[in-house]
């Protein structure tokens, strides 16, 4: 049986390769396709920018909290409650007042994710319940450093009216009650869509 010399051997290994690399399917052809927008009912010229305005209510205290702690922060936490994971049911609605028409729940989570101030990590999402957006609903992920005035988190996604969103949410705290944790702050999101 003749020998192949190294530089054979690895022309040869390099073919083999070549041949068994163009039976394997790339990424982009194995299991992804361009599809004209049209077909899902989209007109890419055609997209809207609105604008949402309401009050999130999330209620710590009394016999039916809409936010509930999950994971309490260390003992070891600090002023920030650094570790802290809560839960939320949070209505949101047209006016400060918790009375005022319900449009929506932010249900999701936050966590306190950062060790130096009161720093958030928001992930929500919040679905609507009134009017045409009924049934709608737009997720929002970001960080709420909430000391400040003035907050703004990205909005990431939507679901049925909202498919494609993006955008941005704005928050300002309206009322904090040290006491109890109970807060409401008045949310104002600016969303693409189509």
């Amino acid at each position: 049986m003749a020998t192949l010399n190294p530089i054979s051997s690895l022309l040869l290994l390099l073919l083999l390769l070549l041949l068994l690399s163009s039976a394997i399917p790339t990424l982009a052809s194995g299991f992804a396709t361009t599809l004209d927008p049209s077909l899902m009912g989209l007109d890419l010229g055609k997209e809207k920018l609105s604008h949402f305005r309401f009050y999130w209510h999330d209620v710590m205290s009394g016999p039916h909290p809409s936010s509930v702690t999950v994971v309490p922060p260390p003992s070891n936490a600090l002023a920030t409650f650094f570790g802290l994971v809560n839960m939320i049911d949070n209505p949101l609605t047209l006016r400060p007042d918790p009375g005022s028409k319900l449009v929506g729940r932010a249900q999701g989570l936050y966590s306190s994710a950062s060790q130096e101030e009161v720093g958030l990590l928001m992930i929500m999402n919040f679905a609507f319940v009134a009017g045409k957006y009924n049934g709608s609903g737009i997720t929002v992920l970001g960080r709420n450093p909430v000391l400040q005035k003035v907050r703004e988190m990205p909005v990431i996604n939507g679901c049925g009216l909202f498919r494609f969103a993006r955008g941005y949410a704005r928050a300002t705290t309206h009322t904090f009650d040290r006491k109890t944790g109970d807060a409401v702050v008045e949310y104002n999101v600016y969303v693409l869509h189509y």
